[in-house]
């Protein structure tokens, strides 16, 4: 099925435009993007049961972009009466100009600017989903995911609490410029199993998930999780500490996926370069890490949960090459970035929300796969670990240094897993020594898009990451 445009913007849409053409008679560029995303979170465990409709990318609003003199301002609004579009744009207008005007009186460093491109284009994309959150018969899903719960902790008396929870979202967003009209509909689902347990005085815990740019059906699969996260809790409850040095890694996809967003995450958006605080600017075209190393970047490269028609600020979407064999080619940047830095957009403008202010993001980051297995990756390793699960990671983009937080190793000798396990596992680096290091990648080749990633603090997106299994040598502690 498709997933249906909303009916709301196509209503508005008339009034947008008649406001869009008002407000050109003051300003050299006028854009408006409009938003319209509804779904819900449902999370049940042994002690709490819920039904939300609020997550991340809830929203309904829309913000003007418009230009003039080298300088952009925005507005953003979800009440302003469309029937009147002359009264609206002059309300926009006064308000508009005082944030211009402030500037210039203020005599604050700005960034003069080219005007944005508006090639004509029109594109109206509805995007193929199981079913539609809105659909949803959320009872019996939070029924389900109880069931989920409950199987879990049948399987242990020394399971504490089983935490299931289940967000999906049917995204609709519309861009309207002089010459371009722009409309999107996609849906997007995340699951998560998260066990807790205790054994002999310790307490410890396993997570699991998983996502899909599709529809709430993809919630059955958290039923063959479960035991998986079992199986992990129990290795958790058995691992030691590591004994910190280096060591021959072998990272599984999830562990991959998170290097990659944190080696080359950050550190590549471009709106990083525009400002000078990001090492990578002066790695372009120069190595990077090891001919194995290839690494796409965008909302074309995968299908996951941060794949889109086009941006928040109507650029298409695209599969960046940023490795191409060890070689850092490009970063990814939005339409304001890439103007100032003379180069194209990459389609990785990104809002938190309408209400917030564009910048450049990760959508899918992803290692390319390879030609080894990992049971031959794993025999070729005299002393190291199997890295799985991941809790957190951090990057210093004006430095390169990396910091992964593993959820667990599997201890390797000579060439076999000896069944030992230490957790958690602390990886950090040099990035360019990290990917340096890489020897063997693995055929397999699986996306993670579980979570969400934030500039600096805040500006929460959506984003998935992944690759294959990686071989490679790594300081653990």
């Amino acid at each position: 099925m498709k997933a249906k445009f909303s009916q709301y913007l196509t209503e508005i849409a008339p009034g947008l435009k008649k406001l869009r053409d008002e407000l050109a008679k003051s300003y050299e560029y006028v854009s408006i993007l409009a938003t319209d995303s509804v779904g819900f979170a449902v999370r049940a465990s042994q002690r709490v049961k819920s039904i939300s409709g609020n997550t991340l990318t809830s929203e309904r609003g829309n913000v003007v972009r418009v230009y003039k003199e080298g300088l952009y301002s925005e507005y953003a609004f979800n009440n302003l009466d469309l029937t009147d579009t002359e009264a609206a744009a002059g309300k926009i207008k006064n308000i508009l100009d005082k944030q211009l005007s402030v500037l210039k009186m203020t005599e604050s460093e700005v960034f003069n600017t080219p005007q944005l491109d508006d090639e004509p284009l029109e594109l109206f994309v509805e995007m193929d989903t199981d079913s539609l959150p809105e659909e949803t018969d959320l009872s019996a899903l939070l029924a389900k995911l109880q069931g989920f719960s409950d199987n879990g902790k049948a399987l242990s008396e020394e399971i504490i609490d089983v935490t299931v929870s289940a967000q999906s979202m049917h995204i609709c967003k519309m861009f309207l410029s002089a010459n371009r009209d722009l409309r999107q509909s996609y849906v997007y689902s995340e699951g998560n199993i998260s066990m807790v347990g205790a054994r002999n005085g310790k307490t410890d815990m396993a997570y699991n998930g998983v996502s899909d740019r599709e529809g709430p059906a993809v919630f059955d699969q958290l039923e063959d999780v479960i035991k998986k996260t079992f199986k992990e809790l129990e290795d958790n409850f058995s691992a030691e500490p590591v004994v910190p040095g280096e060591y021959e890694i072998i990272t599984n996809p999830e562990v991959s996926g998170l290097i990659a967003h944190e080696a080359f995450g950050h550190g590549v958006e471009m709106d990083m370069f525009v400002k000078n605080r990001a090492l990578g600017a002066q790695y372009i075209d120069k190595r990077v890490g090891s001919d194995l190393v290839t690494m796409h970047e965008g909302a074309k490269c995968v299908k996951d949960v941060a794949s889109y028609a086009f941006d928040d600020e109507g650029t298409l979407a695209g599969d960046v090459v940023e490795i191409d064999k060890g070689i850092l080619k490009t970063g990814v940047c939005d339409a304001l970035a890439a103007l100032r830095l003379g180069i194209k957009p990459t389609g990785n403008g990104k809002r938190e929300n309408f209400e917030h202010k564009v910048y450049t993001r990760m959508t899918n980051t992803m290692f390319d796969s390879g030609d080894s297995t990992k049971e031959e990756m794993i025999a070729s390793v005299k002393k190291g670990y199997l890295l799985s699960g991941m809790f957190s990671g951090m990057e210093d983009p004006k430095h390169w240094g990396i910091q992964c937080i593993v959820a667990r190793g599997y201890e390797i000798i000579d060439g076999k897993l000896t069944g030992k396990v230490v957790a958690p596992v602390v990886l950090t680096g040099y990035v360019p020594d990290l990917l340096g290091s890489i020897s063997m990648a693995s055929k397999d080749y699986v996306s993670f898009g579980t979570g969400a990633c934030g500039k600096g603090y805040k500006e929460w997106v959506k984003v998935s990451d992944g690759g294959p299994y990686l071989k490679a040598v790594a300081r653990l502690g």
